[in-house]
């Protein structure tokens, strides 16, 4: 499998997500401080705490997308690792941060950490479990789910629209798959009925090669996308 990685943008993000956690300790640091020192300053104590806190939930997401070993994209690589030659995968060079092409088609990779239980039943996700660890990093040191079907959607439609302007005139955009990915390895996933595929990390590869066996790309639509996309 051929792997094409913006490791510039990962370096300068990892340093991003360093500085601003440090800075968000010392200002929620000051914001205690004052509370407990000067009592009166309230107003000033409040705002630094908030402060400290938006910075430290700033600092969670540039630290948990490329600063923390194994990376989102790491683990992405080891889940599809023995995929031949005819695969591409892109890590931050398009649109969509993670995108794979090959024989499956088109893919957009969402990658999740969560661990616990998640469930999606009408028309909702939810998580739950992961005990007081998981209520821990679920505040300081995890993001939240969300709504993954956003997500889904603004990497699907920025990547269609990169295409469109670099795909020949007389091709048309592709069918774009997406796929949520639950890498933690304590995660149980109950989403029958998701719009989207959702599975663990180590279920991702069959699922792919299933795609492919049944609704196989030519080896030329699969080429002709990595051309626009740059394969290097």
């Amino acid at each position: 499998m051929n792997i094409i990685r913006n490791e510039k943008l990962i370096k300068r993000n990892a340093m991003i997500g360093r500085v601003v956690s440090i800075v968000s300790l010392a200002i929620l640091g000051a914001g205690m401080f004052i509370t407990f020192r000067q009592p009166e300053q309230i107003g000033l104590s409040l705002s630094a705490l908030l402060v400290g806190f938006i910075l430290s939930q700033m600092g969670i997401y540039y630290t948990n997308r490329w600063g923390r070993s194994p990376r989102p994209d790491q683990q992405i690589d080891a889940a599809l690792k023995g995929f031949g030659k005819q695969y591409s995968l892109y890590h931050y060079t398009t649109r969509a941060s993670h995108v794979l092409v090959g024989p499956a088609g088109l893919w957009v990779l969402i990658p999740k950490h969560q661990r616990g239980t998640i469930k999606y039943t009408r028309k909702r996700w939810r998580k739950r479990g992961g005990g007081i660890l998981g209520a821990y990093l679920a505040l300081f040191a995890q993001e939240g789910l969300g709504r993954p079907e956003f997500e889904i959607a603004s990497e699907t439609d920025a990547l269609r629209r990169q295409l469109k302007k670099l795909l020949p005139e007389d091709y048309a955009v592709p069918p774009i798959e997406a796929a949520l990915v639950f890498t933690h390895p304590e995660v149980d996933i109950q989403a029958d009925e998701a719009p989207t595929p959702t599975l663990s990390a180590k279920k991702l590869k069959d699922h792919l090669r299933k795609v492919a066996k049944e609704k196989p790309v030519s080896a030329t639509d699969v080429q002709v996308i990595k051309d626009a996309l740059g394969e290097q």
